[in-house]
């Protein structure tokens, strides 16, 4: 089932799903926490807006299918799931122990709502191609929701995933792309630059649209417009900030995958108005 959130609420669930983040990140003593908080909001839309799942039948067939290729961003992953009602919030604090569900790369063997186990970067688009392919060759009409972190747009096999979806015509399947600009070893720009990314992906034969990946009024609205391009695949580069809500993990490569020890803890906290965790 589809819920129906305001944008208002939806920006509320975002902030929900960063201090989630925070908290299990600094639980487990290690993790990702620059690019999980940058898809809040864009996870947020997805799952309390545009998403058609069930939590009380994660396996149903109908359902729509989503695919987390950079793996890595779980935490935001986990906390969208549980506040949606897979499984409980308090589980969050498991994140990657031994014992736990909740991994560091997602799990969809042990995670109820995972629809595919990803971490290999440049993998997840290939996967998603596939379930959009079985789709729409078996007449189902539910969509494929893929999120890609702009740095593994430098892997390969991206392109011939893009490549694939565009001549088999699966307009039923939308690529969400974090445009951070950052990536492990620095900026994606002196990395490997991906540029100039929309008119590559134009050429490549997908519907492009770009938007402020934290304005969830305009993330509904891209993910929600009626499209003219018929079945050509959505590709949207959201344009995002990396450690996005907390002061010092903004635009900062070196919170890609860093613990959170206990004086960032407290201050990340009081930044998200969470003053009861360091009293």
């Amino acid at each position: 089932m589809k819920l129906h959130y305001s944008a208002k609420a939806l920006d509320t669930m975002a902030h929900t799903l960063r201090v989630h983040i925070v908290r299990s990140i600094h639980a487990a003593g290690s993790g990702h926490p620059g690019g999980s908080l940058s898809l809040a909001e864009i996870m947020s839309v997805l799952f309390f807006r545009i998403m058609d799942v069930d939590p009380e039948n994660p396996g149903c067939e109908t359902r729509d299918r989503f695919v987390l290729s950079k793996g890595h961003a779980a935490p935001v992953y986990y906390a969208a799931l549980a506040e949606r009602g897979f499984f409980d919030v308090n589980e969050l604090l498991g994140l990657r122990k031994i014992d736990s569900m909740l991994q560091g790369h997602p799990d969809r063997k042990r995670v109820p709502g995972v629809d595919m186990s990803s971490g290999s970067l440049g993998q997840g688009i290939s996967a998603a191609c596939g379930m959009a392919y079985y789709a729409k060759n078996s007449g189902e009409s539910w969509r494929t929701f893929c999120i890609l972190g702009d740095g593994e747009l430098q892997e390969g096999q991206v392109w011939e995933a893009l490549m694939c979806a565009a001549h088999f015509r699966l307009g039923r399947l939308t690529a969400i792309i974090d445009r951070n600009g950052l990536q492990i070893d620095g900026a994606v720009s002196d990395v490997m630059e991906v540029e100039p990314l929309a008119d590559k992906l134009c050429a490549f034969g997908w519907d492009v649209a770009e938007v402020d990946g934290h304005d969830a009024a305009a993330l509904t609205e891209a993910l929600e417009r009626p499209r003219a391009a018929g079945d050509r695949p959505l590709a949207l580069i959201c344009h995002t900030v990396k450690g996005k809500g907390v002061s010092f993990m903004e635009n900062q490569a070196n919170w890609h995958g860093a613990p959170i020890c206990d004086e960032d803890y407290a201050q990340a906290m009081a930044e998200l108005g969470c003053k009861e965790e360091v009293e």
